[in-house]
């Protein structure tokens, strides 16, 4: 399917919106399954935008920005895998594979912004010795405003100017390479909670791993909606007995606080 001027306009909106919470990472909506999820609205095809979403967001999940190591974009990642998906035609598996080079291009987009922004430490300085909040505050929105204007212009470009030549480019493909994204894409979801695990699993969040892998394994669920209503049952219990421990020792500081530490 083809995406019109309007979708295209409309995708570049949803990237602007996210570009901009990926500066701040305010409400996390630069991730991979909320940008898909409005991408998809504005494609006509929730359905695709939420499936395209989930995966991407799979394959995302460990990859932390550490130091000066910049992980591939997320947000953009998220995008082309349902613009990919839509105008080709290709499930979302392969679509995700193929959206790995525009989530480069869009890391070193953002490698390049954050290396022009050192230039705005110098009037951002000069602003806040002047207590000038409205010159400081007018060159942090504009600083924001750049790059998620370059976001949503390169989702545009990627979208609805080049969908042609994307189209023509992977339609090329032998079916052995499409195939090879399939699994690619199929396997780049354990890799990203792989990663994940590598930075969370400790010995006491263990068991919720355990419990979690034995739900969906031995019950007959049809989605993994009732793990996720389980899991906040037992995080809202553990977070209750956490509460009730720290009420315990505050009240067993404050006593031996009145009896001068005997």
């Amino acid at each position: 399917m083809e995406i019109t001027l309007i979708q295209g306009i409309l995708l570049a909106i949803v990237a602007f919106i996210c570009g901009i919470d990926q500066c701040w990472e305010a409400f996390y909506w630069f991730r991979p399954m909320v940008v898909a999820f409005f991408a998809g609205i504005a494609l006509g095809d929730m359905k695709l935008g939420i499936q395209a979403g989930a995966i991407a967001e799979l394959s995302y999940l460990g990859l932390l920005t550490v130091g000066g190591t910049v992980p591939p974009d997320p947000l953009m990642a998220g995008m082309m895998t349902v613009v990919i998906a839509y105008t080709t035609g290709k499930g979302v598996e392969t679509a995700l594979g193929l959206s790995l080079p525009f989530a480069l291009l869009a890391q070193w987009l953002g490698i390049f912004f954050n290396t022009v922004y050192a230039g705005f430490m110098r009037p951002l300085e000069a602003a806040a010795k002047a207590a000038d909040t409205k010159k400081f505050r007018n060159i942090v929105y504009l600083s924001v405003a750049i790059k998620a204007g370059a976001v949503a212009l390169l989702t545009f470009l990627a979208a609805y100017g080049l969908q042609k030549p994307i189209q023509e480019f992977v339609n090329a493909f032998p079916k052995e390479l499409i195939h090879g994204f399939e699994i690619a894409g199929n396997l780049l979801p354990a890799v990203g909670l792989g990663l994940l695990l590598m930075i969370m699993l400790k010995k006491e969040n263990a068991p919720y791993l355990f419990i979690g892998f034995l739900i969906a394994t031995f019950t007959s669920v049809g989605n993994v909606l009732p793990i996720a209503i389980a899991a906040i049952a037992i995080a809202y219990i553990d977070y209750m007995y956490d509460q009730k421990m720290a009420k315990a020792a505050s009240v067993s500081m404050e006593g031996g606080a009145d009896d001068d530490g005997i």
